[in-house]
């Protein structure tokens, strides 16, 4: 075994934060002269490969590659370039590559790799580290406080976690991860560890009784986010490069099982988002590029999945080609239209996907197998960060819209919009909590972006407006164990996790943070609130 003090803090000393920028670049890559390339490429040699790794696939820097490095917009790229990057060990380059340099470097960072690249199971078995032991960690957390009102706080300023204590709203440990860590932390099932998953690739297992790192691993080059499953036993990471599911035993990330994402004709997908469904003992794929859902059962004894033509059922008597029989068969579910993201049921009976074309969702009876019932959600509602309650004593979804300045509230047994609130600018999330008859809801894009709505769940209406830090970003509400908390993030390298008082929306204590993009309560998540994301 290693200890973290000196491999693992080594290994993460060189996460910087190069990224790609949407524009077209001005030496696009039919303009790239065979001199310019050369000419990048021998930068790249000299000044870069050494932490990134000569392949731009990751060293002790992370993955420079357009499918991984998609956060900074316009001249930032350049930027990173010429001024390195705080809190990390990324140089600046500006005293020694002129202004032509930089910019023929930063568009050839963002142009694609001839081939490629893949990452395969032995890759992936070769970066698996184990810090400490889990069988000497101690059977009780070193702290005095309740161990399942902890948060969990993902600082994308300087590339960090927060462990917050959820009753003092003290931090108990503050500790450097890999490069652009998904926000969505997830825990085990009784809620001593979490993992976390960066866009590099990385998945990290941390104890929240010792406060310290357990093991570690890459899956991919580029992972959009990890799942737990409800027993506990594992992890499944979906990755958008390569095109792959990646099986990892939780109690140390071992690496048990690679599974390929690809559809009838072998064209390959990436994978959106990866969510476990307790009720079902099974994980739920989104997938990017195919018109799919996958479900792949954790199950001891799962149910044969009959991918093909079935003549006959009856035991002992089937007739059907290409019966998966084992652990881990892939259901597919086939649809009409792709899903860019999932909304459950608290049963985990129905799948709620926004539809490709941007004008309605699809509900998806996962029971079935097929799509039941149309929504109409247009102007790109983000489902993943929708919420649902009961309202005149039937179950409804609210969700914002990335487009629209609204809330849609859906009836969940009709499918029809009950009401839309109109807001003061699209929003990316709302949350609320049991024990609370409030929902909070951001105003992410737009001029009001430091703005955030409270809405009464009992009258559908807007009661409050806060703005907590005129011109910054306010979002991500996530509430403590108990609903009397609501904590919200200033989206800012200078920013802070404000704590409310849930019932009063006064504000109680305002804690320093680099830019929180988002914070887990640990019970809220392993109990599957219906107030916060699954």
């Amino acid at each position: 075994m290693r200890t973290p003090s000196g491999t693992f803090l080594r290994k993460l000393a060189m996460v910087t934060a190069l990224t790609t920028v949407a524009a077209m670049p001005a030496f696009g890559q039919e303009t790239f002269s065979p001199s310019q390339k050369a000419d990048a490429e021998a930068l790249y040699a000299t000044h870069c490969a050494v932490c990134h790794n000569g392949d731009r696939l990751g060293g002790m820097g992370p993955a420079l590659l357009p499918e991984s490095l998609e956060k900074l917009r316009g001249k930032t790229l350049e930027g990173v370039i010429s001024k390195g990057r705080a809190a990390t060990q990324m140089p600046a380059f500006e005293t020694v590559l002129d202004q032509t340099d930089i910019t023929l470097l930063g568009e050839w960072l963002r142009q694609p790799l001839a081939k490629i690249p893949g990452w395969e199971m032995a890759d992936i078995a070769a970066s698996h580290e184990v810090f400490v032991d889990p069988a000497t960690l101690p059977a009780k957390p070193k702290f005095n406080s309740d161990p399942l009102n902890l948060f969990t706080v993902v600082e994308a300023g300087d590339h960090h976690v927060t462990i917050l204590d959820g009753d003092s709203f003290s931090p108990l440990d503050r500790f450097q991860t890999r490069f652009a860590l998904h926000g969505g932390a997830k825990y085990s099932p009784d809620g001593r560890f979490v993992y976390l998953a960066s866009r590099d690739g990385w998945v990290q297992m941390y104890d929240l009784y010792s406060l310290q790192m357990v093991a570690e691993i890459r899956v991919g080059l580029n992972t959009r986010n990890v799942a737990v499953s409800s027993d506990g036993r594992y992890l499944m990471a979906g990755n958008m490069l390569p095109h792959s599911l990646i099986l990892l035993d939780a109690y140390d990330l071992r690496p048990l099982r690679l599974i390929p994402v690809a559809g009838d004709r072998g064209k390959t997908s990436r994978v959106s988002a990866v969510y476990t469904a307790p009720p079902r003992q099974s994980f739920i794929v989104a997938l990017k590029d195919l018109p799919e859902v996958w479900e792949i059962s954790y199950a001891d004894s799962p149910r044969p999945v009959y991918p093909g033509f079935v003549h006959n059922y009856e035991e002992n008597m089937v007739e059907a080609l290409d019966v998966q029989h084992g652990p881990f068969p892939v259901r597919r579910i086939r649809l009409a239209d792709g899903l860019d993201d999932f909304f459950f049921d608290q049963e985990y009976r129905y799948l709620i996907g926004a539809a490709r074309n941007g004008r309605d969702g699809q509900v998806v009876n996962l029971n079935v197998g097929r799509k039941v019932a149309n929504i109409a959600l247009e102007g790109m509602p983000h489902l993943g960060s929708g919420i649902t309650f009961e309202y005149q004593g039937r179950q409804v979804l609210a969700t914002p819209h990335l487009k629209d300045s609204k809330i849609s509230v859906i009836d969940m047994t009709t499918w029809e919009t009950i009401k839309t609130i109109e807001t003061l600018g699209p929003g990316f999330f709302t949350r609320s909590h049991e024990n609370t008859p409030y929902a909070w809801v951001d105003v992410f894009f737009g001029p009001d972006k430091d703005a955030v709505h409270i809405i009464d769940k009992r009258t559908l209406e807007i009661v409050k407006t806060l703005r907590p830090e005129p011109g910054k970003v306010a979002a991500h509400v996530e509430f403590d164990r108990s609903g009397k908390h609501a904590l919200l993030s200033i989206w800012d390298d200078d920013g802070a996790v404000i704590v409310y008082d849930a019932d009063t929306f006064n504000e109680l204590k305002r804690i320093p943070m680099k830019k929180p993009v988002g914070k887990y309560n640990v019970f809220n998540k392993i109990t599957y609130s219906e107030g916060t994301s699954h």
